[in-house]
């Protein structure tokens, strides 16, 4: 049998697929024959996505992994669909967030509120309606998320995020061993995303919102990091090579846990492998002002 009878009736669910690695991997998977079920927040994106004409791509919509209702009505369209179709669930890709930066003391608690939902409580709450159809369809789960569980300063809200996904999905990979379902990591660098891209503008708008003190005590600091990551904005990856990712750990036989892409992603991963003290020091060295 080769690959691409492989992949027909099997049934992937796609998050946050509005832009970015979202959108690239959802019309990546449905060109090479998956069937995909790719989740948007807003109308717009729903047309957008629906316009593209690609037969094996169903968007569902509203779907805001930080609001449950959504997530079980999302739940209960997808088992219909797969049963009315005869399709199984082959794998979910973790995909929707967000987030912007901030120092600790200056993020907004709110909107990490939401960003927790959204990556941690929401995937779960998805998992635990999804979970006996992935069985049923010898599936599995794969998490995009950053490729380094150290610190990282001003975007602690989007990789304490990640450091929770890193803890559930080696924890869901025992838990669910027993039923072959591998929970794979697509550990991703330097990517061209709209969120990605807006640091600098996202930095302009916290300073101005932020308190005199906010300003006196991070403004230089916070608009030094900016100008440098416009210049690691000029060499981040493109989508697609995350999206040609995830289509390899899905067609592999027997996935990697780990797969590494994008812009120093590979260089996050060895500071990842040394030993904490070393690489907190290396961190701090590099961020002191």
């Amino acid at each position: 049998m080769n690959q691409e009878d492989r992949r027909a009736g099997r049934a992937v669910l796609v998050t946050g697929c509005s832009s970015g690695i979202g959108r690239a991997a959802a019309t990546r998977l449905a060109q090479a024959g998956y069937s995909v079920y790719a989740t948007v927040r807003r109308e717009e994106h729903r047309r957008e996505l629906e316009s593209i004409g690609l037969p094996g791509l169903t968007v569902l919509c509203p779907v805001d992994l930080a609001v449950e209702a959504q997530i079980e009505a999302a739940a209960a369209r997808l088992t219909e669909a797969l049963g009315t179709r005869n399709e199984s669930l082959y794998a979910i890709v973790n995909n929707a967030g967000g987030g912007a930066p901030a120092p600790v003391e200056l993020i907004d608690t709110a909107m990490m509120r939401t960003e927790t939902q959204a990556r941690i409580v929401g995937p779960i709450a998805l998992l635990k309606r999804t979970l006996p159809l992935l069985r049923l369809g010898g599936g599995r789960v794969l998490w995009i998320t950053t490729p380094a569980v150290m610190p990282t300063p001003y975007v602690a809200s989007i990789h304490a995020c990640d450091f929770a996904v890193n803890c559930l999905a080696r924890t869901l990979d025992i838990e669910l061993a027993r039923w072959s379902i591998p929970n794979v990591m697509i550990r991703c660098g330097g990517i061209k995303t709209p969120a990605g891209l807006r640091t600098t503008s996202d930095v302009e708008r916290l300073l101005c919102n932020t308190s005199p003190e906010g300003r006196e005590l991070y403004g230089p600091a916070l608009t030094a990091w900016a100008g440098d990551m416009a210049e690691f904005d000029k060499k981040r990856s493109e989508p697609s090579l995350v999206a040609e990712t995830v289509l390899r750990a899905l067609d592999a036989p027997r996935p990697k846990g780990r797969y590494s892409v994008g812009h120093l992603a590979r260089l996050a991963t060895v500071l990842e492998a040394l030993p904490q003290p070393l690489a907190d020091s290396i961190l701090r060295r590099r961020f002191a002002s």
